[in-house]
């Protein structure tokens, strides 16, 4: 870790230069690739959800997803069958329909910007693994979601709601220990001053952990990433191998209780709450326009009424235009959960400088400095410079022993 010196503590230290010193570590050519690569995430955003369009005309021009409807009814007499057997088919359709975006936007770019190191097959053996995921869990989502429509009649929001919710949660218990280890291999640190150090950590917030996970993240990409994840029993404290090889102690440390930050202060559990509640918001809008859409264009589309799973893809269409506009919304709610692990990790490791080291390596694929309309709408994390600032501010607050 080198520290520019203006950066380093004196006496007539300054917040305002030593943030500056940090930020022109990083080149004027790795500032251009970094804009590029994160503005060109705005594009990608909106491409996103033109595609998701794009899909949803598909499947519902010439009636095809009542087609599909009425073959799970041929295939099947019980409703919940034929609802769970669309479902899976439709995951699957929009899964291949999707498969030119994804390649483009989780392949070929992140090989252009030097952030992957996969080759084509076994990255798209992890895209096949992510589809049977979301079959396997999404299907059976989909199908209860349905059952509360049919069954709820005008309240189903309400009650939709408490699902997203409940499913949320469940995710977040089963991710650890069923899903996580499908894409990476999750050992335990080798006993020594790392592992030592990082369950010091641990012990002082009063993390429930007594071992520490490095997983192969290499074998995919460039990036440095560290979680404290699970909940119920499931907690489990990990970093990659690109942190653990290609940072210093003082650095992993750093990142590490940031990441203890989300844990200690619930940030999973106030997720599921905020994010509840923004559904619960989505699902009343999508309530009101599915309706009005269904009731002038239903009979053309072939939908029967609002429990027919033949209007899928039309809710997902609508769906798609409320999380875009809900953007600046939901990156507001992470970039501030962010930010306060930032604070409570500056508090627990007092590792400034290594904080400030940290927030110029993630500056590499996040534009540095942004507008600060640009931070709000598109930032789900606090720009490389809030986070140098930070860091600089808590050193000349809390300077070193002379």
């Amino acid at each position: 870790m080198q520290i520019p010196e203006v950066a380093q503590w004196t006496a007539s230290f300054d917040v305002n230069s030593a943030t500056q010193a940090w930020l022109d570590t990083l080149s004027a050519a790795q500032r251009v690739r970094s804009d590029a690569y994160f503005q060109g995430g705005y594009w990608l955003l909106l491409w996103g959800v033109l595609w998701a369009l794009g899909v949803a005309t598909v499947l519902l021009s010439e009636r095809r997803s009542a087609h599909l409807r009425n073959w799970t009814e041929r295939v099947t007499a019980h409703r919940g069958l034929q609802t769970l057997l669309f479902a899976a088919t439709y995951l699957l359709l929009v899964w291949l329909l999707t498969l030119p975006l994804t390649i483009y936007a989780g392949y070929f770019r992140e090989h252009q910007y030097g952030l992957a190191t996969q080759s084509f097959l076994p990255w798209f053996g992890e895209r096949c693994i992510e589809l049977a995921i979301s079959i396997v869990l999404g299907s059976p989502f989909i199908a209860l979601l349905y059952w509360l429509v049919r069954r709820a009649g005008n309240a189903w929001w309400g009650w939709a709601t408490g699902l997203v919710a409940v499913y949320g949660i469940f995710v977040i218990v089963i991710s650890p220990v069923f899903i996580e280890p499908l894409f990476n291999d999750y050992r335990p640190l080798p006993t020594g001053p790392t592992r030592d150090s990082i369950l010091s950590l641990a012990r002082a917030n009063g993390i429930p952990a007594d071992n520490v996970y490095v997983f192969n993240a290499s074998r995919q990409t460039t990036r440095i990433s560290a979680n404290v994840s699970g909940a119920l029993g499931t907690t489990r404290i990990a970093l990659n191998d690109n942190l653990l090889n290609d940072t210093s102690t003082p650095e992993i440390r750093a990142v590490m209780a940031h990441e203890m930050g989300h844990y200690v202060l619930h940030h999973i559990w106030r997720d599921v709450i905020y994010l509840s509640l923004l559904a619960l918001a989505a699902l009343l809008a999508l309530h009101a326009s599915f309706d009005w859409i269904l009731r002038r264009w239903g009979s053309r589309l072939g939908i029967r009424d609002r429990g027919d799973i033949a209007g899928l893809p039309l809710a997902v269409a609508l769906l798609s235009i409320f999380g875009l506009l809900a953007t600046p919304i939901t990156n507001t709610i992470s970039r501030m959960a962010e930010s306060e692990a930032d604070i409570f990790g500056l508090n627990a490791a007092r590792e400034p400088q290594a904080f400030a080291s940290i927030a110029i390596r993630l500056a590499q694929y996040r534009k540095l400095d942004p507008g600060r309309l640009e931070e709000i709408v598109f930032y789900d994390h606090p720009s490389g410079r809030t986070r140098v600032h930070m860091a600089m501010q808590w050193l000349k607050e809390n300077p070193p022993p002379q």
